[in-house]
């Protein structure tokens, strides 16, 4: 996350690269630091790629809270 990478679901992190050659930088630097346990895997896709992707998020419906009644005084 230090080298600009954002999680974009969980245990999926992301960064945008603007050229092969930053991309190849980035992957020289996660290889650097690859865990002991665990599984890594890069998959580079372009900018006209990554822009078809659709995102869809849930929206979860909640009950109105009731409005209390209101008190007049005198």
């Amino acid at each position: 996350m230090k080298d600009g990478f954002e999680m974009l679901q969980f245990s999926v992190y992301i960064r945008h690269c603007a050229s092969i050659e930053s991309v190849n930088a980035h992957i020289k630097k996660v290889e650097k630091y690859l865990p002991k346990k665990g599984k890594i895997s890069l998959l580079t896709i372009t900018d006209k790629q990554f822009s078809s992707i659709k995102h869809y998020w849930g929206v979860e419906q909640t009950a109105t809270p009731k409005i209390p009644q209101q008190l007049e005084l005198f």
